[in-house]
């Protein structure tokens, strides 16, 4: 298992290099955020459970944490990736190996511990359930029970936790590029009285991942996108670069017109 080596220096780093990425990449990147949300008790960790639908899933972590939280950011990814990139230990991340069990289960109490550890500001955990990328518009969505599992030990130790649905939608609408649409539910505290067991955990994750999905994908079909900050602006694609300077040889010829009228 890949540990957390974490980085000041090596995060700062990847909080610019993320948002190079995305100019580069994206028409913009834009940000649904529940008022209350950044407000959450620094006392109590989060996990922010996710789909997964995107090779860039994960990206936007960061860059979500330094503009609206004041976390300890954690990550689990797959150990095989990991392993390719052991620089994302230094932000953050830890492996998971589900060809494992024993070492599966060790994650799971080493993510626990990373939300239990003693801090003076909020530890979040960001994970993706499904643990392969889907289809965003696949239906039902199923989660691994690990994140149940996680909260499950959690909660043995202190009295709450947050659960954060987090949904994630890339969409072509009006430029080369995509858009990147990202939704944050409100915060639900789980307390260790109203414990129901994995699968009822489990299963409401999922029921809420799919409502929220559906929501955000409503309302990008239906352009009702005042909800969403622009968090970022992409730079200008080709189609763009192509229609502003026909609009300079539109107004020179204009002008060429109205000086031989005169």
């Amino acid at each position: 298992m890949l540990k957390v080596r974490r980085s000041r220096a090596y995060t700062l780093w990847f909080g610019w290099y993320s948002r190079r990425q995305f100019r580069r990449h994206f028409h913009s990147l834009r940000v649904h955020m529940p008022t209350g949300l950044p407000a959450m008790d620094l006392d109590v960790p989060v996990i922010f459970y996710c789909n997964h639908s995107y090779w860039w899933d994960g990206f936007w972590s960061q860059i979500c944490t330094e503009l609206y939280f004041r976390q300890n950011l954690f990550i689990i990814i797959e150990y095989p990736q990991l392993e390719k990139h052991r620089f994302f230990t230094r932000v953050g991340a830890f492996s998971i190996d589900r060809s494992n069990a024993r070492s599966a289960i060790g994650t799971l109490d080493y993510a626990a511990s990373c939300l239990l550890s003693p801090s003076p500001i909020q530890n979040a955990l960001w994970i993706f359930p499904q643990g392969i990328i889907e289809n965003v518009d696949k239906r039902p969505i199923v989660f691994f029970r690990g994140t149940a599992g996680i909260a499950e030990r959690v909660l043995k130790k202190r009295e709450d936790l947050y659960l954060v649905s987090v949904v994630s939608r890339i969409e072509y609408l009006e430029d080369q590029k995509p858009e990147l649409f990202l939704s944050f539910g409100t915060q639900t505290l789980l307390k260790k009285s109203e414990w129901q067991g994995l699968d009822a955990l489990n299963g409401f994750m999922q029921r809420t991942t799919e409502s929220h999905l559906d929501e955000v994908k409503r309302q990008v079909v239906d352009r009702c996108l005042d909800g969403f900050d622009l968090v970022i602006q992409g730079s200008e694609s080709v189609n763009r670069r192509v229609e502003s300077f026909r609009r300079i040889i539109g107004l020179g010829r204009g002008s060429g017109t109205n000086s031989a009228k005169k």
